[in-house]
């Protein structure tokens, strides 16, 4: 089944000429089925591509997903045009009276501040705190992830004297996990920031589990049942061009930068990069659906009650 999404958003013509399955209100309207109901809270400053990553992975699979993007109600982007924002995203505030079945947060690119110090992290908190009565399961990202496992359990965010940065192995820890299921052994996952969680405050953690993680990179996947929620700090949903982009743009400004571990063949910045992790993203999104569409209530009224 596909996505559900609007047809001049421009994530569409980009995912029909991948060949994902998409559709707009009038096709989607005529197949009598519930579809999923998703969130997509976008703290990127990159909305387009952000937006357009994460629908290519929750349009892979066979339900009908309709895809809602939220953004902050106060906060205003200045690398997204205003046109943009205005047609396709909702405030957080005219949208906290409904009922979702997921819910992306993402990343974003703060994480040398203090939390306290964000000046949406109010707001923030007001979302994670709704998502237990309005979510059925919430999806963190990289720092929006952080922040998650920060609010719900006071596991700290640490900064690190250099970016970790690139692409590293992990190991699958659960193999037994839904949410693994198709995984290999181990994976490859992209990786770019400046803190860690560290795995010794996850284990000091009631029913806080690791599901991926790695030697060099620490923790990646992490589930917290209690409060229906899945961390991952790390970058399943980038293009193969992503940490690229990053590199090149930091290099061009000037920016100490390494180039990004094992990404580019023989760590060569100018061969073009491989994509190694794209199959296991597709699984990861593709389960994490799938126990939503298991597990949810089928009346969206019932969600959080």
């Amino acid at each position: 089944m596909p996505i559900k999404i609007p047809s001049d958003l421009p994530a569409y013509s980009v995912l029909s000429n991948e060949g994902v399955m998409v559709m707009d209100e009038k096709l989607a309207a005529r197949q009598d089925i519930r579809p999923l109901q998703i969130g997509l809270l976008n703290l990127m400053p990159k909305k387009i591509q952000t937006e357009t990553q994460f629908a290519r992975l929750i349009g892979a699979t066979p339900l009908q997903i309709e895809l809602t993007l939220i953004r902050m109600s106060e906060h205003q982007t200045k690398n997204t045009a205003a046109e943009h924002m205005e047609a396709f995203y909702h405030a957080f505030s005219d949208v906290k009276d409904r009922k979702f079945d997921g819910l992306l947060i993402t990343g974003a690119p703060i994480e040398h501040l203090p939390f306290e110090d964000v000046t949406y992290w109010d707001e923030l908190v007001e979302v994670m705190d709704w998502t237990q009565t309005n979510v059925h399961s919430t999806l963190g990202i990289c720092w929006g992830g952080m922040a998650m496992i920060n609010h719900f359990h006071g596991i700290k965010k640490h900064l690190l004297d250099h970016k970790l940065f690139g692409c590293f192995r992990h190991q699958n820890l659960k193999p037994n996990s839904p949410f693994l299921r198709g995984f290999s052994d181990d994976c490859v996952v992209p990786v770019s920031r400046w803190t860690e969680i560290r795995q010794d405050e996850i284990d000091a953690t009631d029913n806080v589990t690791t599901l991926l993680g790695s030697e060099e990179a620490g923790p990646c996947l992490v589930q917290d049942p209690d409060h229906r929620a899945l961390y991952i700090f790390n970058h399943f949903e980038y293009d193969s061009g992503t940490l690229k982009e990053e590199y090149d743009r930091d290099i061009a400004d000037g920016t100490p930068i390494n180039v990004p571990q094992n990404y580019y063949p023989n760590d060569d910045p100018t061969q073009t990069p491989q994509n190694r992790w794209r199959s296991h993203a597709h699984l990861l999104y593709g389960n994490w659906l799938n126990e939503i569409y298991q597990t949810t209530p089928f009346d969206l009224a019932k969600i959080g009650t």
